[in-house]
């Protein structure tokens, strides 16, 4: 089958290679899924980066979507056919979605409603899968006011989109006015130029003082140290499931506490069992409803893969990046 892989650390034309490697067959409980599309997200370009390979050579991404083309031990045959979506894909594991063909566990291919296109299927397993857990983690968000960090970013949009069909009055940080208007046809109510205002003064004023009742954030770094200028309300919720500083961040402990802020930290490869549940079967009905908008920025073909992850690194692209098998 083709792939794409790298066996360390570097520049995305530095390091990756792509090339003809053995068709994986599923094991016990396992499914093959002939790929048609793979998902390029900045985690994937993150431990392309920085990350030590745990393995001797990794085909990256963890999001794609295809047709289960066989099954192992245990699984039924009748999934033989079935259009799935992918989450997960090369976490823990050596191989990914940047491939012809991946087999995984049976319960990380999840059928994909016949409305929704394969490009589509790319952006779900770490995109949309954030972006109901972070919803989710806010508590009910109808008649609530609620900020999203980077509204017009791949996981924002959707947590635009699903906060605003709750009923949330959103307001979203984005970075220029084309991104401005994506976030509200998304549903924002409110945009704020992170590069040019300032952010914790215009949620004050867009909220008569008060604060906002929740965050979903994509940067931690930069939204605590706003935490001591009254940008959440008392009892509010910081959600927060990134940050573009690696290490440590400073959190205002005395206005936290005298606010009662909660701070909710998550990762969406780690879900809990009950969680990964919840937000798959929110999933499947927001599928299944057409509720949601998949915004595609750019494809690539497999060879181009390297231009891919450097498309996702820029930040320049407004939607996901795919990559067409």
């Amino acid at each position: 089958m083709k792939a794409a892989w790298y066996s360390r650390n570097g520049a995305a034309r530095e390091v990756l290679a792509v090339g003809d490697l053995p068709t994986p067959e599923p094991g016990p409980g396992e499914v093959r899924v002939r790929l048609a599309t793979s998902g390029v997200n900045p985690s994937d370009v993150k431990s392309r980066r920085g990350a030590p390979p745990a393995f001797e050579r990794i085909v990256p991404h963890s999001d794609g979507g295809g047709v289960i083309d066989a099954v192992g031990a245990g699984v039924p045959g009748t999934r033989v056919g079935e259009r799935v979506w992918i989450w997960n894909g090369q976490w823990k594991r050596a191989s990914g979605t940047a491939a012809e063909f991946v087999a995984l566990p049976s319960e990380q291919a999840v059928r994909l409603p016949d409305g929704v296109d394969f490009a589509a299927a790319a952006c779900l397993g770490i995109p949309a899968l954030t972006a109901l857990q972070g919803v989710r983690l806010l508590g009910p968000v109808e008649g609530r006011t609620i900020l999203v960090t980077g509204a017009s970013s791949a996981v924002g949009h959707y947590v635009t989109q699903i906060a605003a069909r709750a009923g949330a009055r959103v307001l979203g940080t984005v970075g220029s006015e084309a991104k401005a208007a994506h976030a509200r046809a998304a549903g924002a109510a409110e945009t704020i130029a992170y590069k040019t205002e300032d952010v914790a003064t215009r949620v004050r004023d867009l909220t008569g003082g008060r604060g906002v009742d929740g965050i979903v954030d994509m940067d931690f770094s930069t939204t605590a140290p706003m935490l001591a200028r009254g940008l959440v309300a008392p009892h509010g919720t910081h959600v927060v499931y990134g940050s573009n500083v690696p290490g440590d961040n400073a959190v205002p402990f005395r206005p936290c506490l005298w606010t009662s802020v909660a701070i909710r930290f998550f990762l969406v490869y780690e879900l809990t069992p009950e969680d990964r549940r919840a937000t798959l079967d929110a999933l499947a009905g927001m599928l299944e409803r057409g509720d949601l908008v998949h915004t595609i920025g750019a494809r690539f073909p497999l060879s181009e893969i390297a231009a891919a992850h450097e498309a996702v690194e820029a930040g320049a692209t407004l939607g996901n990046v795919v990559i067409d098998l």
